[in-house]
């Protein structure tokens, strides 16, 4: 396949990673101790805070193994993308203010208050790895675009990219990190509009969109039980709900200056991730319609259709153009790495190397820590990315969902009902995500899909896509319906603690009932600050964005590249303007 890579394209690469590496150096002098490098020092604007939620809750993988179930099963990959709309709204409803309210620098802290030293360290030396493991199947999804874009080796792409995304994620703290999500928000919206238009113009229209995609296939196809498709969608729902309603990953918002300023992120996140997949499954639904055949475009990719998103771009974007769609997809995954591994540097070094190590160490001691711990733990992302690439016998989509229903949901279930349910244990946490591991153990080794059609006595076997189906409904239905089993019924056994812990425990709750204001952190001038860098830089790279509209397209061409300078242009402005207002004027 002809990959029509251009100079221009090249080099509004090149560009995008010097704009990052200046964002990295620009807000580093807004870091004076670890709580501003792990958590911005809990003075961020709402747009900061919610860019970020957003931009860390998907990466490339939402433009390969997602676009891959779009080409294969059409409208239905919507499902998971509005499981965290919906998430996200219960962020604004309750998680977003309860996990502001908590007043720590890390989410392990507000463990370590609520259960104990001991559920300190458990989650942190499970969240380490499994962090990890996350991040490498995300960098792995971007392995899989830049090797269909470049055709080079998977394995070679994951350690080049890696290796640029850890040099990025170094150069600041949480203010740099989520800084450059903001950016990555701006960027990436508007390409996405783009994509979508000349996706359907190659298609012929909304109309011919719709009337030549494989009606069978609309709604999810190579099914022999349809009502399994109905089941799937709910699961997913619990499943997205439970990644953002938990005391680790609502975590997000502790950066946010204050409650209010973290429930309207929330809600921000939440319209975004309504917006977002009207027009991010266009592209791969409209290869399905044109590359019916991947597998001769892309032969050295073991799961072709994970590059439909990226094949119609290369036939159809402008010249330079395709270069800022490579930026917005490399920023996804940017994003969704650089913030967990600042969070878990965090978490090494405040609920760790802090407590248990070094108790006598200064914040100058802890910074540098931090910044090498964030090195180390770059190190094995990019070598469990390397390692994911040699899975043969699964696809980036089963692969990530069902990581997440059996690892990551035995670790959500205590984290959603500590904040709920007071009087139970500390060893309640710990004990039931352990047993909610083995249990996962369980039902990958023995509670198969044939295990399942031999107990129901059914007639025609499951499908392929069935049986992965069935996989992810099962880890997620028995993993939250055991863990609150365990954890809920650990209540009976419950007995008042002694009267420190009583009063840790005590103090806890009644900050989760308090709302921070923004008085309490003292973000008056940060606020104006970081809206007016901000306002600059978004300029800065819209102004960019608007002379490529001089190089040689198609009118339609240049006028795509005049509507996301414009975007950018526009939206800087107005964050310059009102930065350089104080809020003690406003």
């Amino acid at each position: 396949m002809d990959i029509s890579l251009t100079n221009f394209d090249y080099g509004v690469v090149a560009f995008y990673f010097l704009f990052m590496l200046a964002i990295g150096l620009l807000f580093r002098k807004f870091i004076g101790d670890t709580s501003d490098y792990f958590r911005g020092g809990g003075q961020m604007a709402w747009w900061m805070a919610g860019s970020s939620a957003f931009m860390v809750q998907f990466s490339a993988w939402t433009f390969t193994g997602a676009a891959s179930k779009a080409y294969q099963d059409g409208v239905l990959i919507l499902v998971i993308f509005f499981g965290n709309a919906i998430g996200f709204l219960g962020n604004f409803w309750w998680f977003a203010a309860k996990c502001r309210q908590s007043r720590v620098v890390t989410p392990v802290e507000a463990m370590r208050i609520r259960f104990g030293k001991t559920a300190e360290q458990m989650f942190t030396w499970l969240q380490l790895p499994i962090g990890t493991l996350y991040a490498g199947i995300w960098l792995n999804g971007l392995g899989v675009f830049f090797a269909a874009v470049f055709g080079f080796d998977i394995e070679t792409t994951v350690l080049v990219t890696g290796l640029v995304v850890l040099f990025l994620s170094v150069t600041g703290g949480s203010w740099a990190v989520v800084a450059s999500d903001f950016m990555q928000v701006l960027v990436l919206m508007p390409i996405s509009v783009v994509c979508a238009f000349f996706a359907l113009k190659e298609v012929g229209g909304v109309d011919a969109f719709v009337e030549e995609f494989p009606a069978e296939r609309l709604f999810g196809g190579g099914t022999n039980y349809s009502s399994l498709i109905w089941i799937w969608v709910v699961v997913i729902i619990i499943k997205q709900f439970a990644s953002t309603n938990n005391l680790m990953d609502a975590s997000r918002y502790l950066c946010a200056r204050d409650t209010k300023e973290a429930r309207k992120g929330a809600l921000l996140a939440s319209a975004l991730f309504v917006i977002g997949p009207v027009v991010w499954f266009i592209p791969p639904m409209a290869s399905a319609i044109l590359y019916p055949d991947l597998g001769e475009m892309f032969p050295q990719l073991k799961k072709p259709e994970e590059a439909s998103y990226v094949a119609i771009c290369i036939m159809t974007l402008p010249a330079g153009m395709l270069g800022l769609l490579m930026s917005g997809i490399f920023a996804a995954t940017m994003s969704s790495m650089d913030s967990g591994l600042n969070r878990n540097a965090g978490i090494f070094v405040r609920n760790f190397y802090l407590p248990v190590l070094r108790p006598q160490a200064d914040e100058k001691e802890l910074l540098l820590v931090g910044k090498i711990t964030t090195l180390v733990l770059g190190g094995a992302i990019i070598f469990a990315g390397i390692q994911f690439s040699q899975l043969k016998d699964i696809g980036l989509f089963d692969l990530m969902l069902q990581f997440g229903a059996l690892v990551a949901i035995p670790m959500q279930v205590p984290l959603i009902w500590g904040l709920v349910v007071k009087r139970v244990p500390d060893w309640a946490s710990w004990v039931s995500i352990l047993l909610g591991l083995i249990v996962s153990f369980s039902v990958k080794t023995w509670v198969t899909p044939e295990f399942v059609h031999e107990f129901l006595g059914l007639d025609a076997d499951f499908s392929d896509r069935e049986a992965g189906d069935l996989k992810l409904i099962l880890g997620v239905v028995i993993n939250i319906s055991f863990g609150s089993l365990v954890y809920l019924g650990s209540s009976l056994l419950y007995k008042e603690p002694k009267e420190s812990r009583k009063v840790e425990v005590d103090t806890f709750f009644a900050n989760l009932q308090t709302p921070v204001e923004a008085n309490e952190t003292g973000s008056g001038e940060r606020d104006a600050s970081q809206g007016k860098a901000l306002g600059i830089l978004s300029m800065i790279y819209g102004g960019f964005v608007a002379v490529l509209a001089l190089i040689p397209n198609p009118a339609s061409g240049r006028f795509a590249f005049l509507f996301c300078g414009g975007v950018l242009l526009g939206i800087g402005y107005a964050l310059a303007k009102t930065g350089k207002r104080s809020p003690k004027t406003k």
